[in-house]
This record gives C-alpha cells, sequence and structure tokens, in this order.
C-alpha cells in the first residue's frame, strides 16, 4: 500500500469512527439550524417538486433558480401537467436558463411518469435512474429529499467538501477517483435524518467550504477536516482547450415580421434567426453576442438580409409584436 493510499485509509477511519461520527453530525446539523439556507423547494417532500429544483440547479445558481422554480410551479405544478404541455411552451417557461436539454429531459420525464407510472414517481432507486436524462447524483437527490432515503450525495458542493474533509487527492472527475468518494460518502450518511444531513452538507459547500477562501475558522466540522491546502483540493484531470466556434445567421424582416426557423441541431426545437450558409466576404454583422458554454464558447453574427423564398416546413414569418 503505497502512503498516500495508507494516510487516506487512515483519515477515513478517523472520520467515520463511531466515537466521532456523532459529534461531526451532531455539529454540522447545528450549524445548519442556524444558518442554513432557506429555499422554496425544502418546504416540499413532493418528489415532482424537488425534481424540478434538482434539475434547474444543474449548471445554474440558486439566486437564478428560486424565480423560474416558483413561475415553473405555478405553470406547471406536476407530472401530468407538464405531460400534457407541448414541448414549445415547456422551452418558452425554460427560457433564459440555458442548457435547453434540461426541459426536454423533464418533459419527457413527465410524460414517462405519467404514461408507465400512474403519474406517481417511483420510489426505487433503480427506477429512478432509468426515467429520461436523470443521472446518479439527480435520482439520489430525489430519493434522499423527498422520500428520506440514506443515500448519499455528492455534486460540485458536496465532493469539495468531502474532498477536503478526507484530504482526497484522486481526481474525481476520473472515475477510480469517483467511486471512492461516493463510497466514502455513504458511510457518512445517518440512517434516520439523511435528507437535513444532505442539506446541510450542501449548505456547507455553499456557504463556507468555497472554492476559493474558504472561510476554515468559522467551519462547523474544520476539527474532522484533515486538507493541508484546502484550496488545491479537489483535484480534477487537466481541462481540454476550449472549442471556439462561430454561427452566422441572417435577420430577415418584412411588414413588421421576422423569419425565424425551428433548430434541429444545437438549439434544437428553439426559434431563432435562420442560419446564413453564404455571405458577402466585405458585409459586416449588424449583432455579435458569445455565449460561453463548459467546454466551447459560440460566437454568433447576425446580417441584415433581403427577402428570400423560405422553407415553410421549418421557417415562418413571425409578427414582432408577439415577440416577448
Amino acid at each position: 500500500m503505497d502512503v498516500e493510499r495508507w494516510t487516506l485509509d487512515v483519515c477515513f477511519q478517523i472520520v467515520t469512527s463511531p466515537e466521532t461520527f456523532r459529534v461531526f453530525r451532531r455539529s454540522l446539523l447545528r450549524w445548519f439550524a442556524h444558518h442554513g439556507r432557506d429555499l422554496p423547494w425544502r418546504h416540499t417532500r413532493d418528489p415532482y417538486a424537488i425534481l424540478i429544483s434538482e434539475f434547474m440547479l444543474q449548471q445554474t445558481q440558486v439566486s437564478t433558480v428560486i424565480p423560474y422554480y416558483n413561475e415553473w410551479i405555478r405553470r406547471f405544478p406536476d407530472f401530468a401537467t407538464l405531460a400534457r404541455a407541448s414541448e414549445s411552451d415547456v422551452l418558452h417557461a425554460w427560457q433564459g436558463l440555458g442548457y435547453y436539454a434540461r426541459a426536454r429531459n423533464l418533459h419527457a420525464v413527465a410524460g414517462t411518469v405519467h404514461a408507465r407510472h400512474g403519474g406517481r414517481f417511483p420510489r426505487d432507486l433503480a427506477a429512478i435512474r432509468a426515467l429520461p436524462g436523470i443521472g446518479r447524483y439527480t435520482a439520489n437527490a430525489v430519493a434522499t429529499f423527498a422520500f428520506g432515503q440514506p443515500i448519499p450525495i455528492v455534486e460540485t458542493n458536496t465532493a469539495r467538501v468531502l474532498a477536503r474533509l478526507f484530504d482526497f487527492h484522486s481526481p474525481i472527475d476520473r472515475a477510480p477517483g469517483r467511486e471512492e468518494l461516493w463510497k466514502r460518502a455513504r458511510t457518512l450518511v445517518p440512517k434516520y435524518t439523511a435528507r437535513i444531513y444532505n442539506s446541510a452538507l450542501l449548505d456547507l459547500g455553499a456557504l463556507i467550504c468555497s472554492p476559493r477562501q474558504p472561510k476554515c475558522g468559522i467551519c462547523p466540522v474544520k476539527k474532522f477536516c484533515r486538507a493541508r491546502n484546502p484550496e488545491s483540493l479537489p483535484k480534477r484531470k487537466a481541462r481540454l482547450p476550449t472549442l471556439r466556434l462561430t454561427e452566422h445567421h441572417a435577420f430577415i424582416s418584412r411588414q413588421k415580421t421576422i423569419l425565424l426557423q425551428q433548430a434541429s441541431h444545437r438549439w434544437r426545437g428553439m426559434w431563432i434567426l435562420p442560419p446564413l450558409q453564404r455571405r458577402s466576404k466585405n458585409q459586416r454583422p449588424v449583432y455579435r453576442s458569445i455565449f460561453p458554454f463548459t467546454n466551447h464558447r459560440v460566437v454568433l453574427k447576425v446580417y441584415a438580409h433581403r427577402q428570400r423564398k423560405i422553407d415553410k416546413r421549418s421557417q415562418r414569418w413571425i409578427r414582432i409584436d408577439s415577440l416577448d
């Protein structure tokens, strides 16, 4: 056994020993009772509402999600309502949150729950994982927050806390490191208060154990933390260079209408300005914008064009005053 592995195993045994775990959990939950965030999805055990919040919170900050979540629940209060809605209505309600595949997956989940489960969200973890677009973390999050199941949740915030707690140096975005972190997270989850414990661990990562300049001095569980250099953890494999793409689109209008096209690739299902295949070399764009994504960046350039023959299968003249 190498030195690093031996050190990790010793730390693992110290933190999860029966004598110290009760103190660790008590310290964390006491802090959470006074400092935990008051979030709307924490006032319900409805798996539908919790699922909506989990999908929205992927790649999106809590402050941005809250108004979208409240409006979504008002507009689509349950699986049946969402299943009956058109994809266009669903995408419109999601507008502004980005990563629209999440909205399509939610729509597909609602249809599956309605058709195969009689409108009732399954409790079995394997059945939850079988639903469209639901991965390990989301399935575990719904199972613990809706049904109180004593299972771990490992996402950005909790992974950071756990990696620092164990002084864990394996890359958490590689299979061996990720599986080891899930394994260790599982041993820390209490049997009867998993929902509160997991919420507390999330908030600890969001409020105290931050990526940069963690507030170690006021951390409620600092005496259990084995990290010598917290800001260096968690470890990740080297990032691939950002892929840079450029999209060219046409702005074509007539008599207070604008020509739009329903996209079939990157912006699938969204109504966009028609892609421009050819343009004059000297023509300058009338509009330019940049869309940063996780691993790539899209530069959007829009050029003024005259009326042209349209493709009735995917294009449509839309009144400008009907666009919000």
